[in-house]
Protein backbone atom coordinates (compact mmCIF):
# COMPACT_ATOMS: atom_id res chain seq x y z
CA UNK A 1 0.00 0.00 0.00
CA UNK A 2 1.64 3.37 -1.11
CA UNK A 3 0.12 6.85 0.56
CA UNK A 4 2.18 10.44 -0.05
CA UNK A 5 4.32 8.26 -1.88
CA UNK A 6 6.00 6.25 1.25
CA UNK A 7 5.33 2.49 1.31
CA UNK A 8 3.17 0.97 4.43
CA UNK A 9 1.83 -1.73 6.21
CA UNK A 10 -1.39 -3.02 6.15
CA UNK A 11 -1.82 -1.68 9.49
CA UNK A 12 -1.23 2.04 7.85
CA UNK A 13 2.54 2.13 9.72
CA UNK A 14 5.60 3.60 7.37
CA UNK A 15 7.80 0.80 6.36
CA UNK A 16 11.53 1.86 7.09
CA UNK A 17 13.29 2.48 3.67
CA UNK A 18 16.62 0.97 5.47
CA UNK A 19 14.55 -2.52 5.15
CA UNK A 20 14.67 -2.56 2.08
CA UNK A 21 17.96 -2.10 1.71
CA UNK A 22 19.41 -4.04 3.80
CA UNK A 23 17.13 -6.91 2.39
CA UNK A 24 18.68 -5.73 -0.93
CA UNK A 25 22.27 -5.42 -0.05
CA UNK A 26 22.24 -8.96 1.59
CA UNK A 27 20.76 -10.90 -0.90
CA UNK A 28 23.33 -9.49 -3.70
CA UNK A 29 26.24 -10.30 -0.99
CA UNK A 30 24.72 -13.85 -1.20
CA UNK A 31 24.59 -13.68 -5.13
CA UNK A 32 28.12 -12.90 -5.20
CA UNK A 33 29.46 -14.67 -2.46
CA UNK A 34 30.33 -12.57 -0.14
CA UNK A 35 30.39 -12.64 3.13
CA UNK A 36 26.80 -11.51 4.75
CA UNK A 37 29.59 -10.33 7.42
CA UNK A 38 30.03 -7.14 5.28
CA UNK A 39 27.88 -4.08 5.92
CA UNK A 40 26.53 -1.59 3.40
CA UNK A 41 28.52 0.87 5.94
CA UNK A 42 31.83 -0.81 4.56
CA UNK A 43 31.39 0.49 1.07
CA UNK A 44 31.05 3.60 1.87
CA UNK A 45 34.50 3.28 4.05
CA UNK A 46 35.97 1.59 0.83
CA UNK A 47 35.16 4.51 -1.32
CA UNK A 48 36.40 6.84 0.27
CA UNK A 49 39.65 4.84 0.66
CA UNK A 50 39.95 4.06 -2.27
CA UNK A 51 39.87 7.22 -3.53
CA UNK A 52 42.17 8.58 -1.13
CA UNK A 53 44.86 5.95 -2.37
CA UNK A 54 44.13 7.36 -5.42
CA UNK A 55 45.38 10.74 -4.52
CA UNK A 56 41.85 12.09 -4.97
CA UNK A 57 41.61 15.85 -2.51
CA UNK A 58 40.67 14.92 1.00
CA UNK A 59 38.26 17.67 0.43
CA UNK A 60 36.61 16.42 -2.71
CA UNK A 61 36.05 12.90 -0.41
CA UNK A 62 34.86 14.59 2.40
CA UNK A 63 32.45 16.66 0.06
CA UNK A 64 31.03 13.23 -1.38
CA UNK A 65 30.39 11.64 1.90
CA UNK A 66 28.80 14.68 3.40
CA UNK A 67 31.00 15.33 5.69
CA UNK A 68 30.56 18.65 7.34
CA UNK A 69 34.53 19.59 7.96
CA UNK A 70 36.88 18.17 6.11
CA UNK A 71 38.75 17.40 9.79
CA UNK A 72 36.12 14.12 9.85
CA UNK A 73 37.25 13.27 6.77
CA UNK A 74 40.78 13.51 8.24
CA UNK A 75 40.40 12.12 11.27
CA UNK A 76 38.46 9.01 9.75
CA UNK A 77 41.19 8.32 7.13
CA UNK A 78 44.06 9.73 8.97
CA UNK A 79 45.60 5.73 8.29
CA UNK A 80 45.15 5.95 4.39
CA UNK A 81 46.81 9.61 4.08
CA UNK A 82 49.43 8.80 6.04
CA UNK A 83 50.43 5.82 3.52
CA UNK A 84 50.23 8.55 0.71
CA UNK A 85 53.32 10.46 2.42
CA UNK A 86 55.31 7.70 0.18
CA UNK A 87 53.00 8.82 -3.22
CA UNK A 88 54.15 11.86 -2.03
CA UNK A 89 58.28 11.35 -1.93
CA UNK A 90 57.76 9.36 -5.14
CA UNK A 91 56.09 11.61 -7.12
CA UNK A 92 58.42 14.23 -5.85
CA UNK A 93 61.30 11.87 -7.18
CA UNK A 94 60.03 11.30 -10.60
CA UNK A 95 59.61 15.06 -10.68
CA UNK A 96 63.04 16.02 -9.73
CA UNK A 97 64.53 13.08 -11.90
CA UNK A 98 62.62 14.62 -15.17
CA UNK A 99 63.73 17.88 -14.41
Amino acid sequence: MTYNGRISNDNGSYKDPSHFSYITFKRLLAQANISERVRFHDLRHTHATWLLEKGVHPKVVAERLGHSSIRITLDTYSHVIKGLQQMAVSKLDEIAENW
